[in-house]
C-alpha cells in the first residue's frame, strides 16, 4: 500500500525550458533516513485524469541533508508529453506534492563480496539526469570524510545541461588543493553535440560520456586512464553507471571486455566491478 506524505517546494531552479531542479520540503517532519542513490516517489493529483499520478526521481541531495530532497528533473515533451513532468514544470514555489519514503537499491558498495572494506576508485559514470544519484554520493562520501578515490563523469548534448557543474569543479579544487587528506575527487563532463553553435565555447571531452573509456587516437589509453595516472582494472576501480539505457550499454560495451563484471552476472565468489541503473 503506497503512503503518501506532503511536502512544499521551497526552491525552482529553471536550468533551461525542459530542465529544473527542485526542492521538496516535508510538511510533517524531516527527512527520513535513507541511502545515497536511493529515489523517491513523487506524485500529483492530474485533474484531467482524475487520479494522482506518480513517478520516481533519484534524490540529488545526500542523506545528511534532513531539511529538502533535491532532485533534477527533465519535462518529458516527446513522444508525447509526461503527465507528471508536465505538471511540475508549471508549479511555483509554495505548492505542494506528494512524496513516498525514499527506497532503491542503487546504492555505494563499502564492502567487497567477502567482507572486506571495498578501497577500490569509485568512476560514477551519469548520462544526463542520470548525475542525480552521483552528487549525492559524493557529497554523502565527503560528509563522511571517505578516502577512497572519487571519479564523476558526467554527459550531456549541450554545456546549460552540465547541471552541477559549479559544485563539482568546487569539490575537485578542494581535493586539488590539498587542504584535506580525506578528500580525493575528480570531475570531467563531455559534450556529445560539440558542433553546435551553443556549444561553440566547449573545449572538454567530445562525445558521449562512455568516449572518456575508449582510448584514445595514437595511444593505449583512455582519457580516464590518464586522468588517474594509470591502467584500469577490476582490481582498482569500481564503476556505478546511470542514466538512459544507451549510456549504459555504451559503457559496458568498453568495460565487460576488459574484465568487468556486472552485479547482474557476478563471478562464482560473488564478487563483481559494475553497478548500474536505466531509465529508458
Amino acid at each position: 500500500m503506497v503512503v503518501d506524505n506532503t511536502g512544499t517546494i521551497s526552491y525552482i531552479r529553471v536550468l533551461k525550458e525542459d530542465l529544473t531542479i527542485f526542492r521538496i520540503n516535508p510538511n510533517e517532519g524531516s527527512v527520513p533516513d535513507f541511502k545515497a542513490g536511493q529515489f523517491v516517489t513523487i506524485g500529483l493529483h492530474i485533474p484531467k485524469e482524475g487520479k494522482i499520478i506518480r513517478r520516481a526521481y533519484s534524490i540529488a541531495s545526500p542523506p545528511e541533508q534532513k531539511k529538502y530532497f533535491e532532485l533534477i528533473i527533465r519535462w518529458v515533451r516527446k513522444p508525447l508529453p509526461g503527465r507528471l513532468t508536465t505538471e511540475l514544470f508549471n508549479i511555483t514555489e509554495g505548492d505542494e506534492v506528494l512524496w513516498v519514503k525514499p527506497t532503491g537499491i542503487f546504492t555505494i558498495n563499502h564492502k567487497m563480496h567477502d567482507g572486506t572494506d571495498d578501497n577500490r576508485r569509485m568512476v560514477l559514470i551519469g548520462g544526463g539526469t542520470g548525475l542525480a544519484p552521483f552528487i549525492a554520493y559524493s557529497l554523502h562520501l565527503k560528509a563522511t570524510r571517505s578516502k577512497r578515490e572519487i571519479v564523476v563523469l558526467h554527459g550531456a548534448s549541450y554545456v546549460d545541461e552540465l547541471s552541477y557543474r559549479e559544485l563539482l569543479s568546487e569539490l575537485e579544487i578542494e581535493s586539488l588543493d590539498g587542504q584535506s587528506n580525506d578528500w580525493n575527487f575528480r570531475y570531467r563532463a563531455s559534450i556529445s553535440r560539440p558542433q553546435e553553435w551553443f556549444n561553440r565555447t566547449w573545449s572538454g571531452q567530445k562525445g558521449r560520456v562512455e568516449s572518456f573509456l575508449r582510448p584514445k587516437a595514437g595511444t593505449d589509453r583512455s582519457p580516464l586512464e590518464e586522468l588517474v595516472g594509470e591502467k584500469i582494472t577490476p582490481e582498482n576501480t569500481s564503476f556505478y553507471v546511470c542514466g538512459w539505457q544507451g549510456t549504459v550499454d555504451g559503457a559496458l560495451d568498453y568495460l565487460i571486455p576488459k574484465g568487468f563484471v556486472t552485479e547482474r552476472q557476478k563471478r562464482k565468489d560473488g564478487s563483481y566491478d559494475v553497478k548500474f541503473e536505466s531509465y529508458g
